[in-house]
């Protein structure tokens, strides 16, 4: 197993960044299928930049989107992970947890597996009372991985951030809190 994880699930590992994640990750953020929720695809350079924000993250609060690989064979296949987001919304200030898995991922049941291990790094390490997590209005297999970990729809909110892109402003918010979690974890 790679030293340099910081926590594993069955099958994936969480890790921070390294300057040699650049080129899987440019990659990964340059497909039109994994972006087609965001306004625009991101050129190596806006990857690196991603990159540099997320390894600042985590050394500010101690944890990030994580870099995400499969153990046993190492490869990169995108991020799962936590961020503190403090945009105005009438869900925030708050921890999100989020995902960006490449195609080859998709399918294989690695965003569930991986956002329900960060729930719990959230609430048993971090000691977090409540998880956000947050998508496009259609982005109904972000959607579906929110149902599947056990969160509840919070509602609807133009996302400030992309009001420049009305396509994408519409967002809807899922939340879990500490206690839910803990019943759901008892009962399974």
């Amino acid at each position: 197993m790679n030293k340099a994880y910081i926590f594993c699930s069955d099958r994936l590992g969480f890790r921070n960044w390294t300057e040699s994640d650049l080129p899987q990750f440019a990659e990964l953020n340059s497909d039109p299928e994994v972006m087609e929720y965001f306004p625009n695809l991101l050129s190596s350079n806006e990857t690196k930049e991603f990159i540099d924000r997320l390894q600042n993250h985590f050394i500010k609060h101690g944890y990030n989107y994580f870099a995400t690989e499969i153990i046993d064979t190492g490869e990169l296949i995108g991020f799962i992970g936590l961020a503190y987001q403090d945009y105005p919304s009438k869900f925030t200030p708050a921890v999100d947890v989020g995902w960006r898995l490449k195609r080859s991922a998709w399918g294989k049941g690695f965003a569930s597996e991986g956002a329900k291990r960060c729930l719990e790094f959230g609430f048993e390490e971090l000691k977090l009372e409540k998880l956000i997590s947050t998508c496009t209005e259609r982005n109904t297999r972000s959607e579906r991985v929110m149902n599947k970990i056990g969160m509840s729809k919070m509602g609807s909110f133009k996302h400030p951030k992309l009001r420049k892109f009305p396509k994408y402003e519409n967002c809807i918010c899922y939340q879990i809190t500490k206690k839910e979690w803990l019943e759901k974890k008892s009962h399974d």
